[in-house]
């Protein structure tokens, strides 16, 4: 069976060698582009060269000289002049192929028909496979001084190395990149294992430290059991302190082992189909009779018959029970006001409260885990920022969604939204 970290590197392995397919495919698109821009300069090449030649000039004279191996009228020997010949030749092809924007390596020959070479450039000029070969009809002044069809032949030898260099421009900035691409994704992978392996570990530490901690608060919690037969009234106060402390304790333990649950990929999410209206209206009148004690001015209103959801009601309790609690905490003389109700085949919570407010910039922050909003430099109430991140991690476990309108001295609403289910569906 693939892990998650596998089907990524498959991913990963399959897209770099995408990529470099489409490279070359790219670069093969480009090098025919290439040899057919090539071809189309070096047939203006061919053409200013035979114009040139065919008339009487400085070059075709020399050359012309050259071929009848006449020296008379220039005075120096037939070597010295086919040396000049051949320089003068070379300087002429290169400057023409420069008028043209080809800077390429080449070789010439310059030969009858009858294949008696007469020049020949100073590298040698050689046919192979791999030379592109560009002949040159040669005609007027020069073929006329021996009375034979002369061919000047061009060659360009490395010409791939040639054409890659022209599409450096591409290439070479594609290749680097795609090494970027490959650098930063390896890094991103690797800080995501890495961050994978330390998360694990933390949340083993959690578990193991969380459960220790039951042992000693199951003690208390018993002892204090024992204590309160035959206490006196005036330590009463003392022990109730001790009990309700206990509790607090053993619900913080709770909601950090259901967070670090979470964090490890745990599925501790079951869903079922339920009627969750009687639950909803249980926390409610739950809620109402503690808010009365607290001065806590709370009312609610569930509109509709049912509220039959795929649900698991102990973790969504305890998500509608944290958004209560906070709604409590956070306002000087609460008033909170929960509604329920069904539209458009969607299960509505909404629950609002007269607190301070949440300023935008932290809206889009709340739902992050120990992400917790600061009065000033001190925070007004106390706690570790988990609440509303446990709150949002079951909301999206149960495929619903919660968003929150604030504005800042002018309370918060939270909305839920579960989809409605009907027949199990």
């Amino acid at each position: 069976m693939l892990t998650k970290r596998n089907v990524y590197v498959i991913v990963f392995v399959v897209s770099v060698i995408g990529l470099l397919v489409v490279q070359y495919q790219y670069l093969r698109v480009g090098l025919g582009l290439a040899r057919v821009q090539f071809s189309q300069k070096i047939d203006d090449v061919r053409e200013n060269i035979n114009n040139e030649l065919s008339e009487v000039n400085s070059l075709s004279y020399t050359l012309g000289s050259t071929v009848k191996k006449d020296t008379s009228e220039l005075k120096i020997s037939l070597d010295s002049l086919q040396r000049l010949s051949q320089y003068y030749l070379n300087d002429y092809i290169s400057y023409q192929l420069g008028v043209s924007g080809i800077d390429a390596p080449f070789t010439y020959s310059l030969y009858a028909r009858d294949s008696t070479q007469y020049l020949s450039s100073i590298k040698p000029h050689v046919k192979e496979d791999d030379i592109l070969i560009y002949p040159i009809k040669i005609e007027g002044y020069i073929p006329n001084q021996i009375n034979k069809e002369m061919v000047l032949e061009l060659g360009f030898q490395d010409i791939n190395r040639y054409f890659l260099s022209q599409l450096n421009g591409l290439t070479i900035p594609g290749f680097l990149f795609l090494m970027a691409i490959i650098v930063v994704v390896i890094w991103v992978l690797r800080s995501f294992y890495w961050q994978s392996s330390i998360i694990t570990t933390t949340n083993d530490f959690i578990n193991n430290l969380t459960h220790e901690l039951k042992t000693p608060v199951f003690s208390i919690g018993l002892a204090s059991k024992i204590l309160e037969e035959g206490i006196s009234e005036e330590k009463k106060p003392v022990l109730e302190l001790i009990r309700r402390e206990t509790d607090r304790l053993r619900t913080h333990i709770d909601k950090v082992l259901e967070l670090a649950s979470l964090e490890s990929g745990k599925n501790i999410i079951q869903l079922s189909q339920i009627d969750f209206k009687p639950e909803l209206e249980r926390i409610c009148r739950d809620f109402k009779i503690l808010s009365e004690y607290d001065d806590v001015d709370f009312s609610y209103d569930l509109e509709g018959e049912a509220y039959p959801v795929r649900a698991e009601k102990f973790h969504l309790e305890n998500a509608i029970g944290n958004l209560l609690e906070n709604a409590k905490k956070y306002a000087d003389d609460p008033i909170i006001r929960l509604k329920a109700h069904i539209k458009n085949d969607k299960l509505l919570i909404v629950i609002a409260d007269n607190g301070p407010g949440i300023a935008q910039k932290d809206q889009k922050r709340i739902f992050r885990k120990y992400y917790r909003i600061k009065n000033g430099d001190v925070h007004k109430v106390k706690g570790y920022g988990l609440g509303l991140s446990y709150v949002h991690k079951i909301i999206s476990m149960h495929h619903g969604k919660i968003t929150v309108d604030s504005k800042l001295g002018e309370g918060t609403t939270f909305v839920i939204s579960l989809k409605t289910s009907n027949n199990g569906e």
